[in-house]
């Protein structure tokens, strides 16, 4: 360890002290890592003191592998995320959790793996969530539908790809923050979630802040952030 409280691997510098600095651990990005590099990295991050592990983009057939090594480790194959948290092991419940609850809304069913990874990253920072997948526009009744539900949220987080235009449709019946996240779902000249991203981009609707195609990671993150913010 040395002044700047990181581990150098060789291979990887692991940030020990963004828990502390930023209200959540490192997390493991595993694409294009090795299952070793991956183990290596969760073993010097789960040294620390009841720390959230969360290793975000993992292919289903490393997982076997590394749950073997890592006690408690659970996979949600819809989101490509696997995660664990040794302090749910001693108590049924976080201490921290934030009485805000966000609203995680996906466009249509293929959105789901993306909306996912947002709903296991706010699990893990102690957050209250709650669903409503495949109301996209297409049937804009379906949405409109849930409107009560839109509006007892304290954040939104919209899942949409093909054009994206849930988020405008949520952020102009709401006034709480709404995170849009544009996902890779659509025909060709959806240019794999670029179009969703412009159209999110341009939106007339105020209040709507947009991650990068396919985070849920970001949006999850960012929401979490809104809340505990609101609740300190």
């Amino acid at each position: 360890m040395n002044a700047q409280k990181y581990v150098d691997l060789g291979f990887a510098c692991v940030d020990i002290d963004r828990k502390k600095r930023r209200g959540f651990p490192e997390v493991i990005f595993c694409l294009h890592k090795t299952k070793d590099e991956i183990l290596c990295i969760a073993k010097t991050l789960l040294k620390e003191k009841d720390t959230p592990l969360l290793l975000t983009r993992l292919a289903p057939e490393v997982y076997p592998a590394l749950k073997k090594k890592i006690p408690g480790l659970i996979f949600n194959k819809k989101a490509r995320a696997a995660y664990c948290y040794p302090a749910l092991k001693k108590n049924s419940k976080q201490k921290d959790v934030s009485v805000d609850e966000v609203l995680i809304v996906s466009a249509g069913t293929s959105d789901i793996p993306v909306a996912e990874e947002a709903s296991v990253t706010l699990e893990l920072m102690g957050c209250r969530v709650k669903k409503i997948y495949d109301v996209g526009v297409a049937g804009v009744h379906r949405i409109l539908d849930k409107k009560e539900i839109l509006k007892n949220a304290s954040v939104i987080i919209v899942v949409a790809g093909m054009e994206g235009a849930l988020a405008s449709l949520v952020s102009g019946l709401v006034k709480c923050p709404v995170v849009a996240v544009p996902t890779s779902c659509g025909y060709g000249s959806s240019f794999e979630g670029l179009a969703a991203l412009l159209t999110m981009l341009n939106s007339c609707s105020p209040g709507i802040a947009v991650v990068n195609i396919d985070n849920g990671f970001g949006a999850g993150y960012f929401a979490g952030l809104i809340v505990s913010k609101k609740a300190s």
